[in-house]
């Protein structure tokens, strides 16, 4: 196996943590929808479809809760193997991990298999759009971290000089 690198930690942890803000926000604190509540096969409005969308959230969380450890192991192998890696990095790739997740989950979940929506209703293609751009935003901002991190990191290794004797 490779060198640990901290790039993978850090997608792992922003695909964890964004399912998390997903999850937790919309599902449960805004209870704006469930994974399956547009399918017209478990309406939230009754005790069967609540209970079926309640498990198909509950494996989501714990699809993201593996995500985000597993993340986290990246991170601590990456610690012990002593890889240089900046917090600019680490934030850049959680965010566009946590981009990629919206843009995945947007796309698929939303537009192809119609699961649910970020909020159903008459603008429920306006949320959803509004979901999309966050989540190419995140990307956009982590990429820009993640560049600005290694450029930074590149220009100081270049003026590092041996002292000549």
């Amino acid at each position: 196996m490779g060198a640990p690198r901290i790039l993978p930690a850090g997608l792992l942890l922003g695909i964890g943590l964004g399912g998390f803000v997903d999850g937790i926000v919309l599902h449960q604190i805004l209870q704006w929808h469930h994974l399956l509540s547009s399918t017209g096969e478990h309406p939230p409005t009754t005790v069967a479809g609540l209970e079926a969308n309640t498990l198909a959230d509950g494996l989501f969380h714990a699809a993201t809760w593996l995500a985000t450890v597993a993340g986290v192991w990246l991170l601590w192998r990456a610690e012990r193997a002593r890889v240089r890696w900046s917090g600019r990095e680490l934030l850049g790739a959680a965010l566009a991990g946590w981009g990629a997740f919206n843009l995945v989950e947007g796309l698929v979940d939303h537009h192809l298999l119609g699961l649910h929506h970020v909020r159903a209703g008459d603008a429920e293609l306006a949320y959803d759009l509004g979901f999309l751009a966050l989540g190419a935003a995140l990307v956009l901002a982590g990429a820009y971290l993640i560049r600005s991190a290694r450029l930074q990191h590149s220009l100081h290794a270049s003026t590092i000089r041996p002292v000549a004797e």
